[in-house]
C-alpha cells in the first residue's frame, strides 16, 4: 500500500517539474521574439532617421552650385519700390529759336551732336536786313531736336534747336498715397534700370505737396549724375528707399527656406558633413532676409543657395530613389 502511494507522488513530481520546464521554455521564446521585435524596430528607426539625412561631396556641392553659410544676427531693412522715368532737367535745356524770319542757307548740326556754348549750329538769311546771321548754341550739351533744314523758310517764333546738358539729369517717381507718410526728402533711394542692370545710389531731393487728380500719386524726384550717359530721358526705372530698419538676433537668406511635407524647414550642415532639414519659426523679413525664431541657433551653417535641390533628394528617396553622392 506504501509503495503505490509513493509510486502516485513520484507521477506527480514528475508532471510538476515537466510542466515547469515547459513554461520556462516558452517564456525564454517569448522574450526572444520580443528583443528581435524591438531590435527589427531599432534598425528600422534608425534608418527612417538617416533617411532625411543627405551627403554629398564639396566637388558636388560645386558641381550643384550649392553654398553655405553660417547663421547669426544681422539687420534687416525695410524698401518700398518706387516706378518713374527719367527726365531731362529743365533748367539744362535749351530752345534755340531764330532772331528774325528768313531763309535756311547752312545747317552745320543735327540730332545727337554735341555741341559748346556759343558754338554756330546753321546759317540764316533775314528776309529784313538781307543779311545772314549765325543761330548759336546756347549751352554746352546735346540736340536732342531739331526743326530747320537747308532752303526752308523759318519764322522766328519756332525751336529751331532744343539742346539739353544731360550730365545731371531727374529720376521722377510716383508714390501712392498709402506711402506717402513713409517717403521723405534726404532719404536715400537705389535706382535701377532693371533687375539686371548695374544701380545708383541717389538721395530724394523733392517730394511734391500736391497728389495729381488722375492718378492719386504724388511725385519723388532724385537727381543723378549722368556723365556716362546711360541715364537716357524716358527711360523706365524703379527705386528702393530705405523707410525702416531692425536688428534681429538671428537672420538667415531667404532663399535658404524650402517647405518639406508642409512645413517650413532650413537645411543645417551636420559635423559628419551630411544635411538634414529642421523645421524653422520665422519671424520679420524683407525681399532677401529672414529672421529666425526658433529651429536654428547662431552659429549652424545652412545651406543657403539651390538648398531646393536637397529637397528633391529627400523627395526622391521617400519614394525609393537614392541619394546624391
Amino acid at each position: 500500500m506504501i509503495n503505490k502511494i509513493s509510486n502516485v507522488n513520484s507521477y506527480k513530481l514528475f508532471g510538476i517539474i515537466a510542466a515547469s520546464l515547459l513554461l520556462f521554455l516558452s517564456i525564454r521564446c517569448s522574450d526572444s521574439n520580443t528583443n528581435e521585435d524591438t531590435n527589427k524596430a531599432e534598425v528600422h528607426n534608425e534608418s527612417e532617421e538617416h533617411s532625411d539625412e543627405i551627403f554629398m561631396t564639396e566637388e558636388t556641392m560645386k558641381e550643384l552650385g550649392i553654398e553655405v553659410k553660417e547663421a547669426g544676427s544681422g539687420v534687416i531693412k525695410n524698401y518700398i519700390e518706387l516706378t518713374g522715368e527719367i527726365i531731362a532737367e529743365p533748367s539744362r535745356i535749351s530752345h534755340v529759336i531764330p532772331r528774325f524770319e528768313g531763309i535756311v542757307k547752312e545747317v552745320f548740326k543735327t540730332v545727337g551732336d554735341k555741341v559748346k556754348k556759343g558754338e554756330v549750329l546753321a546759317l540764316i538769311e533775314s528776309n529784313e536786313s538781307l543779311a545772314t546771321y549765325e543761330v548759336q548754341s546756347l549751352i554746352d550739351g546735346t540736340i536732342i531736336e531739331m526743326h530747320m533744314t537747308q532752303g526752308e523758310l523759318i519764322g522766328n517764333e519756332l525751336h529751331a534747336f532744343v539742346i539739353a546738358d544731360l550730365n545731371k539729369v531727374w529720376a521722377i517717381f510716383n508714390i501712392y498715397q498709402k506711402d506717402l507718410g513713409k517717403i521723405k526728402a534726404g532719404q536715400k533711394a537705389i535706382v535701377s534700370i532693371g533687375a539686371n542692370d548695374s544701380q545708383e545710389t541717389g538721395t530724394i531731393s523733392y517730394v511734391s505737396p500736391v497728389v495729381n487728380e488722375k492718378t492719386r500719386t504724388a511725385s519723388g524726384r532724385v537727381i543723378l549724375n549722368n556723365q556716362s550717359g546711360r541715364w537716357m530721358p524716358g527711360m523706365f526705372v524703379t527705386a528702393k528707399v530705405h523707410v525702416s530698419e531692425k536688428k534681429y538676433a538671428l537672420v538667415i537668406e531667404k532663399t535658404a527656406l524650402q517647405t518639406l511635407d508642409d512645413k517650413l524647414v532650413v537645411f543645417i550642415k551636420d559635423e559628419d558633413g551630411g544635411f538634414h532639414p529642421s523645421d524653422v519659426k520665422t519671424g520679420g523679413e524683407n525681399d532677401d532676409t529672414i529672421e529666425i525664431i526658433s529651429g536654428l541657433k547662431a552659429g549652424d551653417k545652412y545651406v543657403s543657395k539651390n538648398s531646393f535641390i536637397l529637397k528633391s533628394e529627400i523627395q526622391k528617396e521617400s519614394f525609393g530613389g537614392g541619394h546624391v553622392h
